[in-house]
């Protein structure tokens, strides 16, 4: 039997929730394969953690991290905590030390959700974006000078290397070849940003000369919020920096029906680190306690370490289940104009995965 060691961040708000509910849907699916098992390991780092200690993970944490296969993480963030200090305490941390630069974010329509798109279905939107994970806007590079004063300054640097950008674009590039339609579309703002983003437009005809059998075009990111909704079929596989692809992919999963079904993966393609993979919405506080977080995104995102472990079959067993669940209106939760708990869509799933005989 094949073995995989994962470490659980369920982090703030829902976070607890929805990670429970994938450990759960998980061991479920390991038991009904028979095949590989699942040991977990669970780290209370957070905004709870920081208000005690001072700090959001300790110390040595990423070098009790580093061993696992892989990292399963809920959500970051507290009303009372400054969202900068949680976010470079716990998820960038992790995200930078272990250079998960590819950040892969799939969209699409799953079975019974209507987005608010008009007359598109899903054969019309399905798409992944790919957002550049360890520089660009935020790199952490600037600074703040004569503070409190009139004249204070506060500088916020992008940083864009010729290695962070080359490695990106082949792996966007390499991923567009892997889809049925072999096409990439690249999002820029060369237009007004005409240093970083230039070069972004230059390497992208670099790489593209090493895949001849992928077809690409070029955005500007505001205009790309336009095709996104006005001619969601036009695309397909989409790269772009740590900030416009951050916005676009929020954008993209309220196209496919809620930000509570999105999944995303931060991959150290190399292997070097472990990966890390998350729902995209964030802590909800909220909502926090009602029981009616949608886990759907969290079960989404396990599908995609499962991938990532070897585990395809696995994978594809997981994402069966969480289609016949949500083709279900009766079990879709509140963010989906439905009624339905996290407990309720959890056990569905989970039968759904018990019966399953493809």
């Amino acid at each position: 039997m094949r073995h995989h060691r994962i470490a659980a961040i369920p982090g703030d708000g829902i976070g607890g929730e929805v990670i429970a509910a994938g450990i759960e849907v998980l061991q479920a699916l390991a038991a009904r394969d028979g095949s590989f098992g699942l040991a977990f390991e669970s780290f209370d780092w957070g905004s709870d953690y920081y208000k005690a200690h001072g700090v959001m993970m300790p110390a040595d944490g990423l070098a009790r991290l580093k061993p696992f296969d892989a990292i399963y993480f809920g959500a970051v963030g507290a009303p009372d905590v400054p969202d900068h200090v949680t976010l470079w305490g716990l998820r960038l941390a992790i995200c930078q030390s272990f250079d998960q630069y590819a950040n892969v974010r799939p969209t699409r329509l799953l079975p019974g959700i209507a987005g608010p798109l008009r007359d598109v279905g899903p054969a019309d939107l399905d798409w992944v974006i790919v957002r550049e994970n360890s520089e660009g806007e935020y790199a952490g590079q600037g600074g703040r000078s004569h503070r409190g004063l009139p004249e204070e300054v506060a500088t916020e640097v992008a940083i864009f290397t010729r290695a962070g950008v080359t490695r990106i674009m082949r792996f966007a590039f390499a991923l567009a070849r892997s889809r049925p339609r072999r096409h990439l579309t690249v999002v820029t703002k060369s237009n007004a940003q005409r240093h970083g983003m230039v070069l972004w437009d230059e390497i992208a005809a670099e790489v593209a000369a090493e895949f001849p059998e992928v077809t690409w075009d070029k955005m500007l990111v505001d205009a790309m919020t336009m095709r996104m909704t006005l001619k969601p079929r036009t695309l397909d596989t989409v790269v772009a920096t740590n900030l416009h692809a951050d916005i676009l992919s929020d954008l993209a999963a309220a196209l496919a029906g809620s930000l509570g079904i999105a999944p995303t993966a931060n991959l150290n393609p190399e292997r070097r680190f472990p990966s890390m993979f998350e729902p995209i919405h964030g802590s909800a506080f909220d909502i926090t306690g009602q029981g009616i977080a949608n886990p759907i995104g969290t079960f989404w995102t396990a599908t995609m370490m499962l991938d990532h472990l070897g585990e395809a079959a696995a994978g594809q067993r997981l994402m069966r289940a969480i289609e016949r669940v949500t083709a279900d209106p009766a079990l879709h939760t509140p963010d989906l104009g439905g009624r339905a708990t996290t407990r309720a869509v959890t056990d569905a799933v989970i039968a759904a995965i018990q019966g399953d005989n493809a």
